[in-house]
């Protein structure tokens, strides 16, 4: 499903270099769950942003779906990512200006999906996570938590292939993570949903079916379940 061949990500500074990925390679087959870990600065985030093409490596090789990721002009990228991939953000980024119920539907609306339909799989998402009573609300009127859970029910609603996930449960309470958790197994194991998802919480990580630690922007190691 996705192979990243020999990726870096550097920035230049003056005369310095800062190497943020170092020379990555990995393979993900399709329905694995992987979880990333590593100290903060080790390039987690980064690595998930170049894997879901919202940030180019500097060097380096990406293939998505048969696809020379590398290759394509950033309209291709952008139909490639918007087809096939789901994208939860440690800081939600919803959109300020818009309810939770049009926050929900905006991907739908990106692959032009019938109204009719889009009413029934909105409603359908708002029920799944308890969220009917919000969604005549703006993002700045719920709490941390709630927000969460409508950037995980945005991420969802057009049935990605790939769901990747920056600490999808740091906002949350145990039990709220604890139910986002067992979603994300539900999902990977009896929809074949690929999941890629970066944690702190070693319990999360054992969600998954590997781990791969960071190091200084390099994969240190990878452990399989």
């Amino acid at each position: 499903m996705l192979s990243l061949q020999h990726v870096s990500k550097y920035y230049q500074a003056g005369a310095n270099k800062n190497i943020v990925l170092n020379d990555v390679s990995l393979e993900v087959d399709e329905g694995e769950f992987i979880s990333i870990m590593g100290p903060s600065g080790s390039g987690k985030s980064t690595l998930l942003n170049v894997i879901g093409m919202l940030d180019e490596p500097t060097q380096g090789y990406h293939y998505f779906m048969g696809q020379a990721v590398h290759q394509l002009k950033e309209k291709q990228r952008s139909a490639l990512y918007k087809q096939y991939i789901g994208f939860v953000f440690q800081a939600y980024h919803l959109i300020d200006e818009l309810t939770v119920y049009e926050n929900i539907e905006t991907p739908l609306i990106y692959q032009d999906v019938k109204g009719s339909e889009r009413k029934a799989m909105v409603a359908d998402m708002l029920d799944r996570f308890q969220i009917v009573g919000k969604k005549d609300l703006f993002p700045a009127q719920l709490s941390g938590g709630q927000q969460q859970l409508v950037g995980i029910a945005r991420a969802l609603i057009a049935k990605p292939k790939l769901l990747l996930a920056d600490e999808p449960t740091g906002n949350l309470n145990s039990k709220q993570g604890e139910e986002i958790m067992d979603l994300f197994r539900k999902l990977n194991k009896e929809d074949g949903v690929t999941i890629i998802q970066v944690t702190h919480s070693e319990k999360n990580a054992e969600y998954g079916t590997r781990i791969i630690d960071l190091l200084d922007g390099k994969i240190s190691s990878s452990r399989k379940f």
